[in-house]
């Protein structure tokens, strides 16, 4: 006779509630308390950014000086300057279409059907040339404006943008190189990829932007924005590489062995066995090195950039403004926050889908 066993019935959640934080008097009083803080807390902040903010530009800064709350209104009156730096005022719309470019080639890039190395070339490649023709012009019917009039959140797209376009083909190479059967190969590599490592990628963007041309001819020196993005490239090709070693050494051993037996030749064996594993395996990791990459994109302010940070100074930068600093970086946090969120949710989500084995 077949024995049935029952399961006893699931705690209800306020069962689970009481059980987390109001086990004992003691822990009953500390959730209290903390929940009286939280709340609090948030209606300090809720207050002060919605109740008591002033969002009409129509009255000026006198408005926000009458206020108790944030002062939003800098942001209707100079959102301009924050979005598009010192691009021109009539090319302005070309900017904005080149940060929608950049938005839909990354939602692209994270639909699985679009995850096989020529179609992701594809997307991002053609996703860049929209954008630098759209942001440089001159032809096409555009007229030219020079990378020293770009800035705002369309330079600081570009510079992840290129930065992951250059650094991702180039962090497979080293990668590759890394695990040459040849010692002299792999080890001078992993000097490489260990070198510039171990440095702070402010430095590296300061010799790139600073130093490197004291060393170059003149015909190779380039402008200072792309000497920049290389060397942001070369940071970002030297964190990646050992992201994809990892995921390769994820993949067993005898996978590559099989395809040495049935006479496959090396191109082959990395490009349609290895590296489609290998990929797969750290995915979740390259989408942390990408959210990384997009936050560093900040640091290009050192080496006199006018990206959306520097943007954001001198959207305050004026003396009527000047009071309202506050809510100009929280706005900018917000961006940061909107781009960077939303990667690393997708991140998680890429962690679930492989844990179930979907493909």
């Amino acid at each position: 006779m077949e024995m049935v066993v029952v399961a006893p019935p699931a705690s209800g959640k306020l069962d689970d509630l009481k059980r987390r934080f109001f086990a004992t008097p003691l822990q009953a009083v500390i959730s209290l308390l903390s929940l009286s803080v939280i709340v609090f807390l948030v209606w300090k902040l809720l207050n002060w950014a919605v109740f008591s903010a002033v969002f009409d530009a129509s009255g000026g800064a006198d408005a926000c000086h009458a206020a108790s709350g944030a002062c939003w209104s800098v942001i209707a009156a100079r959102w301009r300057i924050i979005f598009f730096g010192l691009y021109p005022y009539e090319e302005q719309w070309r900017s904005a279409l080149a940060c929608v470019t950049v938005v839909a080639m990354t939602v692209l890039s994270c639909i699985p059907a679009f995850w096989t190395g020529r179609r992701i070339a594809l997307v991002w490649g053609v996703g860049a040339a929209v954008f630098y023709v759209l942001m440089k012009g001159g032809f096409l019917g555009l007229s030219f404006v020079g990378e020293e009039m770009w800035g705002g959140l369309a330079l600081t797209l570009f510079i992840f943008v290129t930065t992951c376009l250059i650094g991702f083909p180039l962090a497979i190479c080293l990668a590759l190189l890394r695990r040459s059967e040849l010692p002299w190969i792999s080890r001078t590599t992993g000097l490489i990829i260990d070198g510039v490592r171990s440095l702070p990628l402010i430095s590296i963007l300061f010799t790139f932007a600073i130093v490197l041309p004291f060393a170059l001819p003149q015909w190779l020196q380039g402008d200072k924005l792309y000497r920049v993005i290389l060397g942001s490239a070369l940071f970002f090709s030297a964190y990646q590489a050992e992201i994809v070693r990892g995921g390769m050494q994820g993949v067993p051993r005898g996978q590559e062995e099989a395809a040495m037996a049935l006479g496959l030749s090396y191109w082959h064996r990395i490009s349609r066995i290895l590296l489609p594993q290998a990929m797969r395996n750290a995915l979740p990791a390259t989408i942390n090195q990408f959210v990384i990459s997009f936050k560093e994109t900040s640091l290009v302010v050192i080496v006199g950039f006018f990206e959306i940070l520097a943007s954001g100074n001198a959207a305050y930068g004026t003396g009527e403004w000047r009071f309202a600093y506050v809510e100009v970086y929280a706005f900018i946090a917000m961006i940061y926050f909107v781009f960077v969120f939303s990667l690393s949710r997708y991140g998680a989500f890429l962690e679930r889908r492989m844990s179930v084995g979907e493909r």
